[in-house]
């Protein structure tokens, strides 16, 4: 019988090997990781204790809190780390099915693993089109051989991405999509995008929405404004973001479904979305740790790592989602993960692919808001942890017995400088290249196997 490999094949821990006596993927998988700090937003736990992991779960939390006739095939003294929840990237692309000279889910999953990621989310415009069951199998079964991060499919809400005709949403939730979209391919009339919606309500199914009027954002690639005129770019008005969402507002308020807003981009969009979660409407917001740091300003040398879409605006833009994200109107940080091959990037600015390569920058990003005291460490976690499993509705996130162990141990006076020649990402395509961070992952556990491990880490 085929087993999953106790340790990944490919990472950094390949030269490990499992303890005596253990038969590989069955039983070498009972772990005790002693004395870390242990951070969990969910339960509001934060103190130096032990974690036992047993198998896919964690089975106890807290000194001497190990169940009855509990034995560690391994034990991990963790001194001076912090142990966190794993994150969940709840958008990010893997190109794989039919991009793979671009990335695969084997290449993301384990630069995910490496990055504290756990979960990846992946959007369904990939080809074939995540519309169907079948696809969802198959990228399941990829990852699953990739041995690293998990890999949730977010299904098509209508067939092929056309806007025409839904897709079978409820069979699509069935095979394990954790919700539908059309990312940023329209839906041919609201006619249709209502039926979408009533469908989904009447499933208790999540619709992701990012919010862009076609005929307003034309062939945009930057925020239109006074850089974007200065260099002679094609604009994107803010209100290709802001029409289309009160367009879906009007829809949800009518039909009651349940819509998450990804990629919000700027001032008047947050406002919007503050205004209908007061009005009780069953929305929520995320936004691109990109978007929390860059503006306009960075697209001034024509850096065509700085092509993006939503692109970046302004300031005021930027520290509006700043603020919305510490409120609470924001509820979700996510990478927007997009890695590309060197061509295309390679394009004058326009004509370049838009989007980032940004699995790795993901958690190092969102840590940094703690260091510029935007968010305190709990908060800041929680939209990488608690938030995301709770808008999808996954058994993660954090650290309670019960719960999967889906766990990362954090370094957190190690310092480093991101060098796109060590990136594990297939996509070297990132403007955060030689920018220094704190902190660094030394253990990841995806339901409760250890998938990556840092060199020279016990």
């Amino acid at each position: 019988m085929n087993q999953t490999p106790y340790f990944a094949q490919g990472m950094d821990i390949d030269h490990l090997k499992p303890p005596e006596g253990c038969r590989p993927g069955v039983d070498c998988q009972r772990w005790t990781v002693r004395g870390a700090r242990v951070i969990d937003p969910a339960s509001g736990l934060d103190a130096v204790t032990d974690v036992f992991i047993d198998k896919a779960g964690i089975v106890g939390v807290g000194v001497g809190q190990a169940p009855e006739g509990f034995q560690a095939d391994n034990v991990l003294d963790a001194a001076g780390l912090w142990l966190i929840p794993g994150v969940i990237d709840s958008w990010a692309r893997l190109r794989e099915p039919g991009l793979e000279h671009k990335a695969t889910v084997e290449s993301e999953a384990r630069a995910a693993t490496a990055s504290g990621v756990t979960t990846v989310c992946m959007p369904p415009d990939t080809d074939p089109v995540i519309d169907t069951p079948a696809v969802v199998r198959l990228i399941k079964r990829r990852a699953q051989l990739a041995g690293g991060a998990r890999v949730m499919s977010i299904g098509a809400l209508t067939q092929g991405l056309a806007g025409k005709l839904l897709a079978e949403m409820e069979d699509l939730k069935e095979a394990g999509c954790v919700a539908m979209t059309n990312t940023l391919k329209p839906v041919e009339t609201l006619a249709v995008m209502r039926r979408a919606l009533e469908y989904a309500a009447t499933f208790g199914i999540l619709v992701i929405v990012q919010a862009q009027d076609r005929s307003l954002a034309h062939k945009g690639c930057a925020h239109e404004g006074a850089v974007a005129s200065r260099l002679g770019l094609p604009g994107i008005p803010v209100a290709a973001e802001t029409a289309a969402m009160a367009q879906i507002l009007a829809l949800v308020e009518e039909t009651g479904a349940r819509v998450h807003f990804v990629n919000l981009s700027s001032a008047s969009g947050v406002r919007m979305l503050e205004r209908a979660i007061q009005d009780g409407l069953p929305v929520s917001g995320g936004v691109s740790a990109h978007q929390l740091f860059l503006t306009e300003m960075d697209t001034d040398a024509f850096d065509p790592n700085t092509h993006v879409i939503p692109p970046l605006r302004t300031l005021r833009d930027r520290d509006a989602l700043r603020e919305a994200v510490a409120s609470g109107v924001i509820s979700v940080i996510h990478s927007d993960h997009q890695p590309h091959e060197g061509d295309a990037k390679a394009a004058p600015f326009p004509e370049a692919a838009p989007g980032i390569s940004a699995l790795e920058t993901l958690l190092p990003l969102v840590l940094r808001l703690v260091d510029e005291d935007v968010l305190p460490l709990h908060q800041a976690l929680d939209r990488l942890t608690r938030s995301p499993a709770a808008l999808l509705g996954l058994k993660a996130g954090g650290i309670a017995p019960g719960l999967r162990a889906d766990l990362c141990l954090f370094a957190p006076e190690a310092s480093w400088t991101l060098d796109i020649a060590t990136m594990r990402s297939r996509g070297r395509n990132t403007p955060f290249h030689g920018w220094d961070f704190n902190g660094q992952i030394t253990h990841t556990w995806v339901a409760g196997r250890l998938v990556y491990r840092r060199d020279g880490q016990p």
